[in-house]
């Protein structure tokens, strides 16, 4: 798919004017940015991040995401006092901007719960859900039409710009290979059943395909089958699990079949036994 450049931020109010931030700046699925919540800083993760923007785009990066945060403190503060509602809460929140022109967006949760979005193609907010308080929040954020005209310039300009010269700097981090390693191994929680377990680790990127094999023809989706989605490894790559139950001594011969880009279009075959 095109190109991502997103921000993840969860917000922990746990008392007037007591709260926690995590922030996390992610270009695709390589993290970039955090914010240290204790000195409001901007910290970089990758050697490349810093250099992709002027040191003044970064310092009014800065000051617009303090800006923003202590709004939304601001904002939450007031709606839990007009509606006598209890702390903590928790607020999450995903914004960003694909390569694509008005693709900017922002999707917020409220209690790990869908709540409101804004659409930067519109330039306005809609409710993700049908109660009194998105539909408040939902009027109150529409209604202030200079901050909406600033969200839509901010994403279908600012973000787009930024997201170009990360990609460019970027580039070596996100178009590498890295082959995948696959184990095979058997568990038996009983005698009658046998769990042949296929552990695929330390590929990037994340796209794979992992399949079983019996007898050599592929093993189709069924309730003998699962597997875990690509989860990330420490050292930005990735890794999932594929189990396929069998009978034991059913007379079959079993391979786990793994296909990546890395791989230059041949694939890993791990026979069990």
């Amino acid at each position: 798919g095109p190109l991502t450049v997103r921000m993840l931020q969860t917000s922990s109010f746990f008392g007037f004017s007591s709260s926690d931030v995590e922030v996390l700046g992610l270009l695709a699925d390589v993290e970039v940015t955090t914010l240290d919540w204790s000195s409001h800083k901007i910290h970089f993760l990758r050697p490349w991040v810093f250099p992709a923007l002027a040191p003044t785009e970064w310092a009014d990066l800065e000051l617009l995401l303090n800006s923003y945060l202590g709004n939304l403190a601001h904002m939450v503060d007031q709606i839990v006092r007009q509606r006598t509602m209890t702390f903590p809460v928790v607020v999450q929140c995903s914004m960003g901007c694909r390569e694509d022109a008005g693709s900017g967006f922002y999707d917020t949760a409220y209690d790990g719960q869908d709540f409101v979005s804004f659409t930067a193609r519109n330039g306005s907010w809609t409710r993700r859900r049908d109660d009194e308080l998105a539909r408040y929040v939902e009027a109150v954020l529409n209604h202030d039409e200079g901050t909406c005209a600033t969200m839509v310039h901010l994403f279908n300009i600012t973000c787009i710009k930024a997201l170009h010269r990360l990609a460019q700097h970027g580039k070596e981090d996100l178009e590498r290979q890295v082959k995948p390693v696959a184990v095979v191994f058997a568990k038996v929680p009983n005698p009658a059943r046998l769990l042949l377990v296929c552990r695929v680790t330390g590929f990037y990127p994340r796209p794979v395909s992992v399949a079983w094999l019996r007898d050599g023809q592929e093993v189709p989706p069924g309730p003998e089958l699962s597997a875990t989605p690509p989860l990330p490894n420490a050292d930005l790559t990735y890794q999932l699990r594929s189990v396929l139950a069998v009978a034991p001594h059913d007379g079959h011969r079993y391979a786990c079949r793994v296909q990546h880009s890395s791989l230059g279009g041949r694939s890993l075959l791990v026979p069990w036994g």
